[in-house]
């Protein structure tokens, strides 16, 4: 009797064994949606570069990554998803851009983590990893408090991003003395800018001090005349601070309407959104200091030199987003005992990448950024 249940309870112990072991030689296959061919295919070939970084530095033979090409475009997309679909994929990283999400409301089944940063009218099984407008704003707010910023005026530009600031400042919560919405194009912009900023009314301020002191006709006010024809305008300016929705090129138009308006950096604080640390603005002496919220930067740095020791080449900010995508795909399913399903996402969690701290709740991802700050021809962390 002794001896049966002993091979009871060790018969019990093998199946026990290779039950486990079917669980951790189970395969977390992981699709990725990028354009390898096509006007993008660069932007894509990084990805898939950094994506195989990340999963060499996991070590770990149970994620499989299955590569597929959109070519940048919704049927494409919605081709590559119909491949995955059938291996069994319940996990897809890409695609890049948001126009090309239109039918991937299809694929029930398939959490797709996108790399765009816009979180309005996505399909419900698509989460923005991107950089969105309310973790840039959150963060801007954060600087609002440390520095006693009460009067910001919000220059939003009437584009393809303009709804997704709109819906950041009313969820954010974020202290506005004004929101200003402007036309991008160059030719309309500086008059908008000038309206916004009274720019006639200090001029016109100015003229009239001046002239008010000549009529007097008395040589104690020429050094204060002098003074006065040096300066464009006079007059107060009702508002402590600027913030920037925009980049590139139309952040710097932006930037040099204001001066031209005499509204410089000296006088108010300059703040913008995420510039990914470009360098082009260390070299614009007359728009710093310049305030902008981003990512960590020391890591970011640090990923580029390790892409370039591995390839030859410069990675792009995609791609290092894509490599903590990685680590956080394989953080959750771990956590969530191997299982890839619609819930893995929902739970309230937080996860430490190199970009910086995201944060998961309701199918939502925000991050926890930095900030920083271009002053003197140098990039500084405030915090």
């Amino acid at each position: 009797m002794k001896t049966l249940i002993k091979i009871f309870f060790l018969n019990i112990a093998f199946f026990i064994c290779l039950f486990s072991k079917s669980i951790s030689d189970e395969k977390i296959k992981v699709g990725l949606i990028v354009p390898l061919t096509g006007e993008y295919k660069e932007i894509g070939s990084s990805i898939v570069k950094s994506v195989n970084m990340a999963v060499n530095k996991i070590n770990d033979k149970i994620l499989e990554i299955h590569v597929k090409d959109n070519a940048s475009n919704p049927r494409d997309t919605f081709l590559a998803a119909s491949e995955l679909n059938k291996l069994g994929v319940k996990i897809v990283i890409g695609p890049i851009f948001q126009e090309n999400l239109k039918l991937l409301s299809n694929f029930n089944e398939i959490t797709f983590l996108s790399f765009t940063n816009k979180i309005n009218n996505n399909p419900k099984n698509v989460i923005s990893v991107g950089v969105n407008a309310i973790s840039q704003i959150n963060t801007i707010k954060k600087f609002q408090k440390n520095d006693e910023i009460k009067r910001s005026l919000f220059l939003v530009p009437n584009n393809s991003f303009k709804n997704e600031i709109d819906s950041a400042i009313i969820k954010t919560k974020i202290n506005l003395k004004d929101k200003f919405i402007y036309d991008t194009d160059p030719t309309i912009l500086t008059s908008q800018i000038e309206k916004v900023t009274r720019y006639h009314q200090r001029k016109q301020n100015l003229l009239d001090e001046i002239k008010r002191l000549e009529d007097f006709e008395d040589d104690k006010y020429e050094n204060q005349i002098e003074n006065l024809k040096k300066r464009d305008t006079l007059g107060g300016i009702n508002f402590d601070s600027v913030i920037i929705g925009d980049f590139d090129e139309g952040l710097k138009s932006v930037a040099t309407s204001l001066l031209y308006t005499d509204v410089s950096s000296k006088r108010v604080k300059y703040i913008t959104l995420n510039q990914w640390f470009d360098e082009t603005l260390i070299k614009e002496i007359n728009l710093q200091p310049i305030y902008f919220p981003s990512v960590n930067r020391k890591n970011f740095l640090k990923f580029n030199t390790e892409y370039f020791d591995n390839f030859g080449e410069y990675s792009n900010q995609i791609s290092f987003l894509s490599y903590d995508v990685v680590g956080l795909i394989y953080y959750l399913i771990l956590k969530n005992d191997h299982e890839i399903n619609n819930n893995l996402f929902i739970k309230e969690d937080k996860f430490k990448g190199k970009i910086g701290i995201f944060e998961i709740n309701n199918n939502i991802i925000t991050h926890q950024l930095n900030f920083y700050v271009i002053e003197n021809n140098k990039i500084k962390k405030i915090f």
